[in-house]
């Protein structure tokens, strides 16, 4: 098998492995300790089947496997989607001890991850994450969902896999688009938590974007030991958790009223950190001059660092959806420091605004 570095999230009876590794897919035997029956259903999409579908195979070589192939992006992340899936795992006489096997993005994850949580009121579930967004986050921490056209992520559940295959071999042909919409998650690790790991990435940054596998295999493996040690503490959010949801209030407002297809998520992820960077020195938490570096950093990532011209009202409005708003109050996560961050609904609606209609000039002198 091929060498790994192998990461554990500590839940108890719930932990699991992340193994992080090149050339993990294809490994016979990889994943015969999670797979608890003789069957498997993978939900998967077309371009990462043609790529992965067979490697994926060799490793599963005593398992009946059935795959279904979903839309890609998160406009087919819906019940619709997830109800033709629940059709394909009755009529295939699927019972209680198959496995469910996520290989794909963060939308293939997170709707696999719900299709496995309620059916037949849960079966195992595996990650096999395909892109750097779901290898470093969404593949980590067991929340699954499906969109609602209000609001992302509205409907779904926690729901922990009995591991996470992160082959970082699967990054050579990803997208350079998806590349760096994953780096936005990796640069979000950094701003909440690690300041030295920031400081890493505004160093290490080019390499990133070459591909280098030696400065990969350090930013998913950092990424991961992060997510991991906060999900430990606050497995369902009530608490530290939050703060993995930097910049994520706004960007799910931007993808929402964007109709999911205009920017990617982790694009909408960079313009909301670059906007909670901006919130947060308007509110005299963050110094300016790191607003600007967080920005910079994200610019130079290839990322968008300006919103699409959607109105301040219908922001708010669409924000007002955000899982995060308690009693009607929008709660969002802000920093003081590069490597701190804390939820707060204590932030100035004048200055929240002020933000929202700052366009181009967020994060500015």
């Amino acid at each position: 098998m091929a060498a790994t570095t192998d990461l554990v999230v500590d839940l108890g009876e719930r932990s699991y492995p992340i193994r992080i590794g090149r050339g993990l897919l294809g490994c016979p035997g990889l994943l015969d300790e999670y797979v608890p029956g003789k069957q498997a259903f993978i939900v998967t999409n077309e371009a990462v089947r043609d790529r992965y579908l067979d490697p994926l195979l060799a490793s599963l070589p005593r398992v009946d496997v059935e795959y279904a192939c979903i839309g890609d992006g998160e406009a087919f992340k819906t019940l619709d989607t997830y109800a033709t899936l629940m059709d394909r795992l009755v009529t295939g006489g699927h019972n209680r001890t198959t496995a469910i096997i996520g290989l794909g993005g963060g939308v293939i994850g997170d709707i696999a991850g719900f299709i496995a949580a309620t059916y037949q009121r849960g079966v195992a579930f595996i990650q096999v994450p395909t892109t750097l967004l779901a290898l470093v986050d969404s593949s980590v921490g067991g929340k699954t969902a499906v969109n609602h056209p209000r609001g992302k992520n509205l409907i779904g559940a926690f729901y922990q896999p009995r591991c996470v295959i992160a082959d970082i071999g699967t990054l050579e042909t990803l997208p350079t688009r998806e590349l760096k919409a994953g780096l936005a998650e990796v640069i979000k690790y950094g701003v909440i938590r690690d300041a030295a790991f920031f400081d890493w990435l505004d160093d290490n940054l080019d390499r990133l974007l070459a591909l280098d596998a030696t400065a990969l295999a350090h930013a998913v493996a950092t990424s991961c030991r992060i997510k991991a040690a906060v999900v430990q503490t606050d497995e369902r959010e009530t608490g530290l958790r939050a703060i993995l949801n930097f910049g994520h209030t706004f960007g799910h407002a931007l993808e929402a009223l964007t109709g999911y297809e205009r920017l990617l998520h982790g694009e909408a992820v960079a313009i909301g950190m670059v906007m909670a960077a901006d919130l947060s020195s308007r509110w005299g938490k963050l110094p300016r001059a790191d607003a600007r570096r967080i920005r910079g950093l994200i610019a130079r990532a290839g990322l968008p660092v300006k919103p699409p011209p959607v109105s301040a009202d219908a922001m708010l409005e669409a924000m007002g959806m955000d899982k995060k708003v308690v009693d009607g109050r929008i709660r969002l996560v802000l920093t003081d420091a590069i490597g701190t961050a804390a939820l707060t609904d204590q932030a100035p609606e004048v200055a929240i605004r002020e933000t929202l209609e700052a366009g181009d000039a967020l994060c500015a002198e």
